[in-house]
This record gives C-alpha cells, sequence and structure tokens, in this order.
C-alpha cells in the first residue's frame, strides 16, 4: 500500500472565511499497489466517483471523531470530535481541511447543517447546543437549557425552521434556532441518545435507554406509538428520504428499519439487520440512508463500515480500514456514490462505492 501525503491548501480563505489553527488537518490518498496483499483497502476497478483517490483519509483531530456529515451539497462535510472541535473539509481535490469552530467545552457528539449549508448546528457533552456561522466562522448562538450530556439533534426538513435534541437529562428539546432558551420540552423518564423529525415536522422518534422507540406528537407532547424489539439501547435514529421507513441501530448490535406511515399495520418492524458488532467501547454508534433509500449504512465495533440492501437485508459491502469503533456512517447526499466514516481512531475515510 502506497501513501501520498496531502496537506490542506495553504490559503486561508479560498473562498470563504472561517477560523484557522496552527495543528490543520490534512488528507492522503490511500492507493493499492499492483499485486498488494489482502489487507488493501482499494481494488484495482473503474473509478466511479471525482474523489482524488478512491479512498481519502482525512486526519488533524486529535480526539476520537463522534459524528461527521455532508453538508446538502455533498460538497462539503463537518466532523466533530473528543476534541471540542468542528473541523471543516472539503468533499473534493485534496479534501482541504479549511477550518475549525471552537467554542464547545465539552465533546460534539451530533452535527446538523442548515438547508443552505451556511450553518452548522452541534450538540456537545458540556449540554449545550451552539450554532455556527459558516461566513466568519463564529459562534452564532448557544442553545441552553439541558441540565445533562446532549447525545443528538435533527433539523426540519421544510417550512419554518426548527431543531430538535436528545439529552441524558431525559428530555427531548424543541428549538427555535433564533432562540437561545428551547421553545418547549418533552420530559421522558429515561435518558435520550437517539432523535429524529419527521419530514411533515409534527412527529418526533426518539430512542433511549429503556431499548424503546417512541414516536411523539409535537404539539400535544404525547406518545403516538411506540416500536418495541430492540434489546439494548437505541443509539441512532435516521427517518427515509421518501420518509416512510426509520431506521434505528442499537447496542444490542443490529440495524432495524420500521414504517412510520400514517396508517400502517400495527407492527411496524419491517427488518432486523445483523453483522455491525457494538464492540467493547459501547459508542453512540450512527446509520445513515444512501440518498435514494435503496442502501443503509451503520459503523461498527470492528474498525468497519457495514452497507446493507435495504430492501432485502443482503450484505453488500463490509468496508475495513479504521483502527477502532467507527461511531459514524454517512453517505454522500451528491451524485457520487460516497460513504463517510468517522471513528475512534481520530480520523476519517472517504471512500467512493462501485
Amino acid at each position: 500500500m502506497s501513501a501520498e501525503k496531502r496537506p490542506a491548501s495553504s490559503d486561508p480563505n479560498n473562498g470563504q472565511l472561517v477560523v484557522k489553527r496552527q495543528n490543520v488537518g490534512s488528507s492522503r490518498a490511500l492507493t493499492r499497489a499492483p499485486g498488494g496483499g489482502s489487507n488493501a483497502l482499494v481494488q484495482a476497478a473503474p473509478r466511479t466517483s471525482g474523489l482524488l483517490a478512491p479512498v481519502m483519509e482525512l486526519s488533524g483531530h486529535t480526539g476520537e471523531i463522534f459524528s461527521a456529515k455532508f453538508d446538502p451539497s455533498g460538497n462539503l462535510i463537518a466532523s466533530g470530535s473528543m476534541d471540542r472541535t468542528i473541523m471543516l473539509w472539503r468533499t473534493y481535490g485534496d479534501c482541504e481541511n479549511y477550518g475549525v469552530l471552537s467554542g464547545h467545552k465539552g465533546a460534539i457528539l451530533d452535527l446538523q447543517w442548515s438547508r443552505d449549508s451556511e450553518i452548522i448546528f452541534s450538540a456537545s457533552a458540556d449540554t449545550h447546543l451552539a450554532s455556527w456561522d459558516l461566513t466568519s466562522g463564529t459562534r452564532i448562538r448557544r442553545y441552553v437549557g439541558h441540565e445533562e450530556i446532549v447525545n443528538s439533534l435533527d433539523m426540519s426538513k421544510r417550512g419554518e425552521d426548527m431543531f430538535i435534541s436528545g439529552s441524558d437529562d431525559g428530555t427531548i428539546g424543541i428549538w427555535d434556532p433564533r432562540t437561545k432558551n428551547a421553545v418547549d420540552y418533552i420530559e421522558t423518564e429515561f435518558p435520550i441518545t437517539a432523535v429524529a423529525i419527521s419530514e411533515a415536522g409534527n412527529e418526533i422518534y426518539s430512542g433511549g435507554i429503556d431499548n424503546d422507540i417512541k414516536v411523539w406528537d409535537i404539539r400535544k407532547k404525547a406518545v403516538v406509538y411506540s416500536m418495541l424489539g430492540h434489546q439494548d439501547t437505541v443509539t441512532s435514529l435516521r427517518v427515509s428520504p421518501d420518509s416512510q421507513q426509520l431506521l434505528s441501530y442499537s447496542m444490542d448490535s443490529t440495524a432495524r428499519t420500521w414504517d412510520i406511515r400514517p396508517f400502517a399495520p400495527a407492527e411496524r418492524h419491517i427488518r432486523t439487520f445483523a453483522g455491525a458488532p457494538l464492540g467493547l467501547e459501547k459508542n453512540l454508534i450512527h446509520g445513515s440512508w444512501d440518498k435514494d433509500g435503496k442502501k443503509i449504512a451503520v459503523g461498527a465495533g470492528d474498525g468497519t463500515v457495514v452497507i446493507w440492501a435495504s430492501d432485502t437485508g443482503s450484505l453488500l459491502y463490509k468496508l475495513p480500514g479504521h483502527k477502532g469503533t467507527v461511531n459514524c456512517a454517512e453517505f454522500s447526499p451528491g451524485t457520487d456514490p460516497l460513504i463517510l466514516s468517522g471513528s475512534s481512531d481520530r480520523n476519517m475515510l472517504l471512500g467512493e462505492l462501485k
């Protein structure tokens, strides 16, 4: 395996003004030499994306990476880490790290981009959420009210801007991005480890240490129905692109899909996906859908990204390369078939699928 060092651009602006720091991140292309052994990351095959190499490694964080997300265009990446920073990257070219956002006093556990890619929202172990202006590189607002670690957040997809958060304090926060205090809270009996919001913005999905997935009417703050089956803490919830299914992952080492249509049968469980072990760290591992809703991906404790066909449950890929738990796996929303993973080994891998 050969490794070519590709340092970040020395141009601090490059079209955007954001905070920089000395130990700026870098990337390198991971390639396979002819005749390489079975440990090679990349097989010789036709290229399917505009990436500089079939797999790029993005390095710069000094702590575990818990969240990594593409912006809505697929051209930018934000990553959040135990090192309390959010790093910003370009998907293509040298995968340049063009900025660092600092201000949280605890690990960054989840991230979301605004619809116009101009703002990032973050959830942190410091009990706060924050919004960041990506033009100036400064924090817009700190959102206060949670009393314990904030594990998860999700943004409304249409209509008025709104985001929700789930915390170890057992509450789900409902927020207007323009004000620092929550519009409302939904109080539950257990720490909340995963949240998602419906496409219509009228329902919230929550998962916690009681193993159950609850669906809440956002106005009545009441449970509409529950989805039971996981045997351990739910760590990730994602609504499918067509808004008809929910993807969950749990510390029981299974991913599941659920029918969330309004008039679905009482038994909403669709399929269980096995093969992505949690690992000893017991981190809040995240999964995602591809833009067509045909594939799902989940990180795993064995350092791999596991990808299945959502309709059949067949295993499509088990991608190696990380030296620690893969805490997040994200498909690109852009035209190229890309998968992004962030790991406890402090690195991200950005690769193309065949």
